[in-house]
This record gives C-alpha cells, structure tokens and sequence, in this order.
C-alpha cells in the first residue's frame, strides 16, 4: 500500500460512523507559577481546572465534542488527558495546538486566574498512546487516527466530574465563585516577591539598585529609611538623623547613597530587593520601585 491509499484510509476513517479517541496534553511552566503544584492545593485546585476547561473551549469551538478525563501528576508535568467524540472539534483543537493559539490561550487565562505575571512561559507535549503528535502537526490527518486510535481506558475521574459540575453551577449562577488565586495572596516561591500583581526574583541588592534609589527617591529617602528600619537595626533610633547631619553638605543623593549602603553592609546577604520594593510601597513610592524592577510604564 502506498502512501496515498494509506492517508486515503486514514481520512475515511476518521470521517465515518460515530468517532472518539484519546489524547494527553503535558503542561511544564515557569518556576515562578508551577501548574501541577496549583492543582494539588486544594485552593488552586478549581483555578486551574477552570483554566484548562476555557482554553479547551476556545481551542475546540464550544464546549462540546470533548471532556476532561483526568489530570496526571507526571511530575514536573501536569497531564491532561482529553477524550474526544467528535472529530470536527479535534481537528480545530489541533489547528489551535499546531499554530500556538492553545499556548496563547493558556497562558492568558492563567494570567487572569491564577494570578501569574503577564507572560506565563509554558512548555507543551500533545500525545496520543506512543505517539507525540508535535513531530506530525503538518499532518492533520495522520494526527487524528493517532488520536482515533488512542481509545480512552477510564471513564471520567470523579475528582474531575465535581469539579465540571462546580464550574457549571458557577456559570449558571447557583453558586457562589469559591476563593481563586486572583481574590487572594498567590503562593510565591522563597526566592521571590509579588509587586503589582508580578512575581520577581527576591535577589541581593546591586549596585544598580542602589544609583537608581539615589537618584530618585530625592527627600523621601527618610521616610523608606524608617520603613527599612522596622527591621534593620543599624537603622533604628536616631541612625538616619545622624546620616542626615553627617552627609547635609554633600546633599540629598549622598544621604541617599549613604542609607542604603549601610542597610546593605548591615543585613548582608538578607539585603534584598524585595524588602527595598516593600520599603518603597509603604512609603507611597511606587513609581520608583517601578523604575527600580525595570517595569515600563503603561501607555
């Protein structure tokens, strides 16, 4: 048999009579925002189930033809094991795959619920049984009977039927939404901070950091000095009237310079950025931590 009469069956098959078949899309996403360690707390549980059930309806076309059958821990990976019964929303889904839309999609719903940084970074995988269906996306056709071929082994995880079930009477306004991760605090990784709904690496101070203080906090370089001092011993009590005295001459940048040289020199490897952006927010100046992150103000 060639190669034509073999697509030849392939299209007839997956085109006539009633058509199922079974696919897993593996989700891998940044450090910062870690999937499948979401889905095992049990408030970020339904969050990200509702993410996956969005982007499936806007890769597949609505919201039938498809369901969720279960979410794997292929640890660092989150599996999602997707059955399809129509062979039209298949096909769209893997047009979406194919040209980036279900990246696209993800990563933007994710955005919103899971409260992430803007640019949540995702790597994806799309199996079908053996087969990894990202070497053949050229070949539509090929895909599906590997997807056709792949026949679900479960019936629908009762864990996922509730979840369905609860995004349903959300939708329909018979209960009210439970806690997400947007209406509260995100888990953040040790190594890093939340500012303006962004996470960052909590890193040590440089000495960038400390020439953009300098030069812009200006006479407010008192007020972050107090807020730095709530937890900073060597500056408490009268430290910054001393710093203030000492360097009057040399004016407001060197004052500057001067307190938060010695925050660094004092706290050592605990001098982080974090804790300078939470200095600055208290003290009302968050266009300069803005200028400090390198966030690019808004048009």
């Amino acid at each position: 048999m060639d190669i034509m009469d073999e697509k030849k069956m392939v299209t007839l098959s997956v085109e006539d009579g009633p058509w199922t078949g079974c696919a897993v899309l593996f989700l891998r996403s940044c450090p910062a925002v870690n999937l499948l360690s979401l889905y095992k707390d049990q408030q970020g549980k339904f969050s990200v189930f509702k993410v996956l059930k969005l982007t499936l309806t806007d890769s597949a076309g609505g919201l039938e033809g498809y369901e969720i059958l279960k979410l794997h821990d292929a640890d660092p990976l989150l599996g999602v094991e997707v059955k399809f019964v129509d062979v039209a929303a298949c096909r769209r889904f893997l047009q979406s795959y194919g040209s980036g839309a279900v990246q696209q999609s993800l990563s933007q719903h994710a955005c919103r619920l899971l409260h992430c940084p803007q640019e949540l970074v995702l790597e994806t995988q799309l199996k079908a049984g053996t087969h990894t269906l990202d070497f053949c996306l050229d070949d539509l056709e090929l895909c599906l009977q590997h997807i056709h071929q792949s026949q679900p082994g479960r019936l629908r995880d009762d864990e996922i039927a509730e979840l369905d079930q609860q995004l349903q009477s959300q939708a329909l306004g018979h209960i009210p939404q439970p806690p997400t991760l947007s209406q509260e605090e995100p888990p953040v990784p040790s190594n890093c901070f939340l500012f303006q709904k962004r996470v960052f690496e909590d890193r040590i101070l440089a000495a960038g950091d400390l020439q953009r203080f300098s030069n812009g906090v200006g006479r407010d370089w008192r007020k972050v000095g107090r807020a730095l001092g709530k937890n900073c011993r060597a500056l408490k009590g009268p430290a910054i009237d001393n710093l203030a005295y000492e360097y009057e001459r040399e004016g407001l940048y060197e004052q500057a310079y001067q307190l938060l040289s010695r925050f660094i020199q004092a706290e050592g490897s605990a001098a982080r950025l974090g804790r300078l952006v939470r200095a600055l927010e208290d003290s009302k100046l968050t266009s300069l931590a803005e200028n400090i992150l390198d966030i690019q103000p808004r048009e």
